[in-house]
């Protein structure tokens, strides 16, 4: 069990939260200032009452999908009513498996545009649509890469001065196999990882041999791993190449955090 100051001595002081894989009304008690909940669909938006309990324990953030119905600043954006006043919205251009084929067609950068205008201090998710999300302005908010420190330290010395925020998978141990269990298949998604794995290996504690090899690699790349003390020294790493706030995803569950 984690002591209460174990993810201040990690460096961490935002989380990011499931509602598909976490039970938001019992996460009121971690350790941090900031939570971000994630979104996964229709069916799993917290009620409004539960985003009221996380904004008044922690600073909240909520991840809102411009092309999706419900946030779509050019259409239906009626989903908003729920969220806190308090709530600062992460505009994303949407995970395509929670939207639709229709919601997927529509043109992601005019929708960011108006989200800015209408929540000029919301955090902007750059996957996928880096250019465009750096044009909206806003709090950039990456995902953790084996290029990020490079990447960060080359847009400071551009002369980017706006914020830097970065969400990483976070898995405090140092072992291997609980190591696996936890962003092993994750990581395997990445491209450069998928295109070293041999065919058909494990991903998971069962992985041996080179897939081991890279997995194990790669959860250093893709996720910050290790016991505190080396998340910690990640962690002050990429603040001193230009990122302000890292979100950690307790990817071995709320937990693992507390």
């Amino acid at each position: 069990m984690l002591t209460e100051s174990t993810l201040a001595r990690a460096g961490i002081d935002a989380v990011a939260l499931k509602p598909a894989e976490h039970d938001l009304e019992a996460a009121l008690d971690l350790d941090v200032e900031t939570v971000v909940v994630d979104y996964e669909g229709r069916d799993h938006l917290p009620e409004a009452a539960t985003f009221e309990a996380l904004a008044d324990a922690y600073d909240l953030l909520v991840t809102t999908p411009v092309r999706s119905d419900g946030f779509d600043p050019l259409g239906d954006d009626s989903l908003l009513e729920s969220l806190p006043e308090s709530a600062t919205r992460v505009l994303v251009a949407g995970n395509g498996a929670y939207l639709t084929d229709d919601e997927r067609r529509r043109a992601i950068a005019p929708r960011l545009q108006a989200a800015r205008e209408a929540a000029p201090d919301a955090w902007v998710g750059t996957e996928g649509i880096e250019r465009v999300a750096l044009a909206a302005g806003g709090t950039q908010f990456e995902l953790l890469s084996r290029g990020t420190r490079r990447d960060v330290r080359a847009l400071r010395t551009a002369g980017f001065e706006g914020e830097v925020a970065l969400y990483a998978p976070t898995v405090l141990t140092d072992d291997p196999d609980e190591t696996l269990d936890a962003v092993g298949g994750y990581v395997a998604r990445r491209g450069p990882v998928r295109a070293a794995l041999p065919d058909g290996a494990a991903t998971d504690a069962g992985a041996t041999g080179r897939a081991r090899e890279v997995l194990l690699r790669a959860a250093t790349d893709y996720a910050l791993a290790g016991d505190v003390e080396t998340v910690g020294e990640r962690v002050a790493e990429l603040e001193d190449a230009g990122i302000d706030r890292v979100v950690a995803y307790p990817a071995r569950g709320l937990d693992a955090f507390r």
